[in-house]
């Protein structure tokens, strides 16, 4: 590795001057779990490091019964795992918070580093896209919020410009009888890239779903929001049938590729089962939340 400058502001627009003097030559940082094996690799040659972790901004959780939260971008997953506030409300993206690797890494990597490493099999993506969260990116003339769905724009790419930094996740409230789910398959038991990501969320009325959003990881050169899979359930009572059109028509959104770690059909398979699985997983948390 070559030299480096280590620079820490301590709020939003410290580090958004700072990135924007050293430009191109600078990265941030939040919990390094993907920087320094790129640094290590030469991948990335930055001059500067911005380190994110010292702005209270982004170190927060706030929630609100009826906004929601707010989940900022450098809150380690581990925190988002012992949350209470995440596993009650959001216990789909608590799953996938907690599936990053091991508890190590958990107490270094961030939601918000998961995201903005633009990974299309990022397990965090799909469960935020899902919730219909959004990104609160400053760095421009005024703040912006992106739909997570919209964040990644190809592999290792996102909408983030240079001197911009995310500084939060906004993640509606949610409703009565409402709830997600998150699984992944591996070839592993344990640490290791998801070759499938799905996650759902849903609000029910009785078994009739009054709101859906079905989202894939890892079958595709970004997350996707299976836009189709999701509206079939809506108005539907949630039976074996209707779980099977919203399955099919998630197969029918994956672009899987075939690699050394499984075969786009395997993928397409996959995702099938997937949807099926946190369908039925949300459904029975909606039915118990009031």
């Amino acid at each position: 590795m070559h030299e480096i400058n280590y620079e820490v502001p301590t709020t939003v627009a410290q580090a958004v001057a700072m990135l924007k003097r050293h430009g191109e030559k600078a990265r941030p940082f939040v919990g390094g779990t993907d920087l320094l094996i790129q640094l290590r690799a030469g991948v990335r040659r930055p001059e500067f490091i911005v380190d994110l972790k010292h702005i209270k901004e982004l170190r927060q959780i706030k929630f609100d019964a009826k906004k929601g939260v707010r989940l900022g971008a450098a809150v380690p997953c581990i925190e988002v795992y012992e949350s209470a506030v995440m596993r009650k409300h959001y216990p789909g993206l608590t799953e996938a918070a907690h599936l990053i690797g091991s508890l190590q890494i958990q107490n270094r990597a961030s939601v918000g580093g998961n995201l903005c490493n633009g990974s299309p099999a990022a397990d965090t993506t799909p469960a935020l896209i899902a919730l219909g969260a959004k990104a609160r990116i400053a760095g421009g003339r005024t703040a912006r919020e992106v739909p997570v769905q919209d964040f990644v724009t190809s592999p290792g790419r996102t909408v983030l410009k240079p001197g911009e930094i995310l500084v939060e996740f906004v993640i509606p409230a949610p409703k009565p009888h409402s709830s997600d789910s998150y699984l992944r398959f591996i070839p592993r038991n344990e640490m290791d890239i998801a070759v499938v990501g799905v996650g759902t969320s849903l609000t029910l009325a009785g078994e009739v779903v009054k709101a859906a959003r079905i989202a894939l990881g890892a079958v595709g050169p970004t997350p996707i929001f299976a836009a189709k899979a999701s509206e079939s359930l809506i108005g539907k009572t949630l039976d074996q049938a209707a779980i099977e059109t919203a399955a099919q028509l998630a197969i029918e959104a994956a672009t899987p590729i075939d690699d050394m770690r499984g075969t786009a059909e395997f993928r397409r398979h996959v995702t099938g089962v997937l949807t099926r699985r946190t369908i039925q997983i949300a459904a029975e948390r909606a039915r118990n939340k009031k």
